[in-house]
């Protein structure tokens, strides 16, 4: 087994995280507290035992010194919590201010360590903005925070790098990616591969599609675009490259479905939850107003993953033990199937139906998922013949790998929300977001679309390389709050609206952390694989606008006026995809005139998308419907070389 160091410590991590979600005898902040001492050691023990490439001596000694600052910090505030918490307030004594000062220390190597000069930047900057705010002019600036009290918010306190966020991530986040590793070390994406194989005997983009899937459905509990990339597309890429897709078609295919799979419910990349804290709205009314934009961008990317795959596909078939040297017969799949299939509607029914904490669901479901994984197997050996005390061996072995797997995706995450809080807790000590929001009300002239736009690429800028829930909450506390107290836009839209541009940074060049992971694997160009990758994404630039213009969509319910609005939006957003990603040229159209009419279909699409009147949103997607149906019919010989768009 790969790192043992770290299997053997996620035993006890894991413990203390089920120990706490069963009783909840501490308080959440010193739970909190605990947590991130805990996780941040095991991820400096993982970079100094196991880093991918040899560091520099004295980057060893700066990892180790600040995971010594920070796991001693911990203990510190957790042995000594309540007189921190609630009886010392306001002052702090001198080796505490020299304690705190040796935390953020720690915390800004460690940020710098996992995310990079970027992420850095924006610490720093924030840290300066806070301490020397007396000194910028305009409605930015502000009466300056002193040092002491600096220290005191960010750590003596129990708040700032150990504030609300980090809670969220110990309580509600943790546990979910767990079940993640577990998925993954139980087989779950040997059985999306089989599956994608298996269809695409049937279905000519069946690879792509299985691999969308895939990759959606564990990108929705992953909670890191990068790092779901990574993780399924070792699988995806290298079977969509074998059925014949080009390079970096294969790997802006990866990066979309990784990307996309963040809005997915019921889990949201963990954002449902976020958003249900910070708007102080039940979790299932998250999930609800949620689940019909995520179907729309799904759906239309289906179609554009289609329109693409079906060009490129070469009809060789692709064999199972290509990619997985293990045979399983039909029953067997099925059987796996269920294995699968009991913890994710344990997830559904916990969260959705019997409305359980977002703790309690994931325990359940984690419950779930180790008893199907081991004794499915078990059940399987004892009724088979295989061995019964080798098959006992072997899950055990999983299960230990799946823990090891979640700590790490968990590690990174945490440090990054950690670093997180802090800025938010230094912003909101500068009042900063009412000075954000006269200056977008001065930039955008008091009109929504500018407003919505600026918004939109700040989002993007500020979720660059960061995490679902990282860079959601950034921009749900500095730009949301504007469109939603300036312009009238209700607060869940605005919040969707954020949370949907946040994640766009991950396949928006020149970052685009997504697709720089899905080119090192496609081994493909970046620009190339960046282009493919928006072709393809397309909707998903439009709907944060629909957000905002028809807020009926995330704010209306599931009513019958909601669902028409979506079936509209729905028109437009493949109105979208058919302009762009369409393959066949129809009527014997010149070139110039076929991208007329692509033209065409892309400002239908944001027409019908965005547009707030009902009636010409109504006319314009049955128009668009007609259209499509009649080019649709007009190939008489659909894969035709005359036929086709040229390359």
């Amino acid at each position: 087994m790969e790192r043992k160091a770290i299997a053997a410590a996620s035993i006890p991590f894991w413990a203390f995280i089920i120990f706490y979600a069963v009783s909840q005898q501490m308080p959440r902040s010193k739970f909190s507290v605990a947590f991130f001492g805990t996780i941040a050691t095991i991820y400096v023990i993982n970079e100094f035992l196991y880093a991918d490439e040899p560091k520099p001596r004295y980057e060893s000694f700066l990892l180790v010194a600040s995971g010594i600052v920070v796991l001693l910090t911990s203990i510190y505030l957790f042995t000594n919590f309540e007189t921190l918490y609630t009886e010392r307030l306001g002052y702090a004594l001198a080796h505490e201010y020299w304690m705190a000062f040796a935390f953020v220390l720690a915390m800004l190597y460690l940020t710098y360590r996992e995310f990079g000069v970027l992420f850095l930047s924006i610490l720093l900057g924030v840290i300066g903005y806070g301490l020397f705010g007396s000194v910028i002019p305009g409605v930015l600036g502000h009466g300056g925070i002193a040092q002491t009290r600096l220290l005191r918010i960010l750590v003596i306190e129990i708040d700032g790098f150990y504030g609300q966020l980090t809670g969220l991530v110990a309580a509600w986040l943790s546990l979910f990616l767990l079940y993640a590793g577990l998925l993954k070390a139980y087989g779950a994406f040997d059985l999306m591969i089989r599956l994608a194989v298996y269809s695409s005997k049937y279905v000519r983009s069946g690879v792509a599609q299985s691999a969308v899937i895939a990759s959606i459905i564990i990108g929705s509990i992953n909670g890191s675009t990068a790092a779901n990339t990574a993780m399924t597309g070792s699988f995806t890429i290298p079977l969509m490259k074998k059925n014949g897709l080009r390079s970096e078609t294969a790997g802006g295919i990866e990066a979309v479905a990784s990307t996309v799979g963040q809005v997915l419910p019921p889990v949201m990349g963990a954002g449902a939850f976020v958003m249900a804290s910070l708007l102080g709205m039940d979790y299932g009314n998250i999930v609800i107003a949620g689940t019909l934009p995520a179907l729309i961008l799904v759906s239309s990317i289906a179609i554009g993953v289609h329109y693409t795959s079906v060009a490129q596909t070469t009809g060789v078939n692709i064999d199972v033990s290509d990619f997985i040297d293990e045979n399983k017969s039909r029953a067997d799949l099925a059987i796996e199937g269920v294995k699968f299939a009991i913890p994710f509607v344990v997830l559904i029914y916990t969260l959705g139906i019997a409305q359980y904490t977002v703790m309690t669901a994931a325990l359940y479901t984690v419950i779930s998922t180790v008893t199907t994984g081991i004794s499915v197997p078990l059940l399987q050996a004892f009724h088979g013949s295989g061995s019964v005390r080798s098959t006992a061996k072997r899950t055990i072995l999983e299960t230990v790998d799946g823990a090891r797997i979640g700590v790490l995706s968990l590690a990174g995450i945490a440090i990054i929300i950690s670093a997180i809080d802090g800025v938010v807790t230094i912003l909101l000590a500068t009042g900063v977001p009412s000075a954000l929001t006269l200056a977008l009300m001065d930039l955008s002239g008091g009109i929504l679309l500018v407003a919505a736009f600026i918004a939109m690429v700040v989002s993007i800028v500020l979720g660059l390389g960061m995490p679902t829930v990282a860079a959601y909450l950034i921009v749900a506390l500095l730009i949301a709050p504007t469109l939603s107290g300036e312009f009238g836009v209700p607060q869940i839209a605005a919040h969707f609206f954020v949370f949907y541009c946040a994640i766009l940074a991950a396949i928006t060049p020149p970052i685009a952390t997504s697709v720089a992971v899905a080119t090192g694997i496609a081994e493909s160009n970046f620009w190339g694989t960046s282009l493919e990758a928006i072709k393809i994404s397309i909707p998903l630039f439009v709907l944060p606008f629909a957000f905002v213009y028809n807020p009926e969509l995330v704010a209306g319910g599931l009513t019958l006026e909601t669902f028409i609005f979506a079936g509209i939006t729905f028109v437009g957003a493949v109105s979208l995809v058919h302009g762009i990603n369409y393959i066949h040229r129809p009527f014997g159209l010149s070139v110039h005139a076929d991208w007329g009419l692509r033209s065409l279909f892309v400002v239908a699409g944001v027409i019908t998308m965005v547009y707030p009147d009902l009636l010409l949103r109504g006319g314009i997607a049955a128009a668009v419907v007609l259209a499509i149906t009649i080019q649709h019919r007009s190939r008489s010989n659909p894969l035709s070389a005359d036929d086709r768009l040229p390359a």
